[in-house]
Parts: structure tokens; sequence; C-alpha cells
């Protein structure tokens, strides 16, 4: 059985992506969406622990683009996050091993980083890797043959907490918590390092 990690990551429709960006984007919104979005799943699928990622979205203009990059796309049947999720795990299922899922907003996101989040997951039944501000998640994976319960939404860290998820916090792994939902939080990503989909539309925002 691999041990390599399939990763769920779900891509909102664009027109719904990013809203508490959109005074200080502008224009280019969607297309920062979609950025961000390609820099999290082109270094998912750099890391060495991960199979293959699963893109589930119901937006053309986002899966055109992702699975140019080498994503599987599946349909976003549109009930939810967490539904999304499982409907992208059920199709990780077939091919055995760990199944992750992973927030879409991850624009600093480091391949080295996030093996080391999913080495560290894979000393438990299920475990979460909290955002930077140590609230939601950005991170929640389970061994083959766990039940796949992911809790995001709102406060999604004390849910994965109460649901018997093992909260990691290994050092280094500061790429895989800087999810990006207001301009600030873009500002610590560019701090950070930018992949280079969300650099290019960054240069546009803030030349």
């Amino acid at each position: 059985m691999s041990n390599r990690w399939s990763v769920v990551i779900p891509v909102k429709t664009l027109v719904a992506a990013k809203t508490r960006l959109a005074a200080a984007t502008g224009p280019y919104r969607t297309r920062l969406a979609v950025a961000v979005a390609s820099d999290t799943v082109s270094a998912a699928l750099s890391c060495p622990l991960v199979a293959r990622v699963i893109v589930v979205t119901s937006d053309p203009a986002a899966a055109g683009p992702l699975a140019g990059l080498g994503a599987e796309v599946v349909h976003d049947p549109d009930r939810g996050l967490n539904t999304a999720l499982r409907t992208g795990a059920a199709h990780a299922v077939r091919h055995g091993g760990p199944i992750g899922a992973l927030q879409a907003d991850l624009p600093s996101l480091r391949p080295a980083e996030l093996a080391i989040a999913l080495a560290a997951a894979a000393e438990f039944d299920q475990a979460f890797v909290p955002d930077a501000q140590g609230v939601g998640t950005t991170f929640y994976g389970v061994q083959d043959g766990i039940r796949f319960t992911p809790r995001f939404g709102g406060e999604s860290r004390a849910k994965h907490l109460a649901g018997g998820a093992k909260e990691l916090c290994p050092e280094g792994i500061e790429s895989v918590r800087r999810d990006v939902d207001t301009p600030d939080d873009l500002r610590a990503a560019v701090a950070l390092g930018l992949g280079p989909h969300t650099a290019e539309v960054v240069r546009l925002l803030w030349p």
C-alpha cells in the first residue's frame, strides 16, 4: 500500500471566491483566485509525499488551468465545503493510501514544508494543521481506512480537536499555515514569498 498522499483541494466558483479581497483587488479578484489556487496545486504536486492532487470545483474557469497543471478534477456538487471535500475523498479512496484535504488559498506553499506536515500527519489516524491565526484549519488528513470527516468552516480548529484529530504545529511549516482571505493575509504571504502565478497578479495590483 502506498504511503503517498492523495490531496483534495476544493476550489469555489470564482464569482464567490475571495470576496473579502474585493476592495483591494478590484478587477483582478477572480484572476488572483485562480493564481492562488494554481500555486497551491503546483506546490502540492511537487511535494514528494503527494501521489496525486484532486481538485473539486464546479467552475470551468478554474478547472481548465488546474487540470493543465496536472490535477485530477472532480465536479463539486455545490453543497458546501465539507461535502466538496468528501466528494474528492470518495474519488481518492480507490487509489488507497492516506487522504488529505488542503485549502486552495496557500499562495506561499512550499513542497518541502508540506512534506514536513504530511510526515507528521502520517503518525496519527487523523490530524490537522491550524491556520496562522490558530482559529481555522489549512490541512486535515486521515490514514488509509480511517473515516474522512473534515470539519472546515468557521472555528474549524476547535471542531477538528473536538472530533479527535491531532493538532500538528511542527517547526518550519509557515507556508502551510498561511492562507489568504484578507489584504493583510496577502501581505503576510508576500513576505513569506509567493508562488509564480500569484506573484504575477500581485505585481499588477501593487506595482
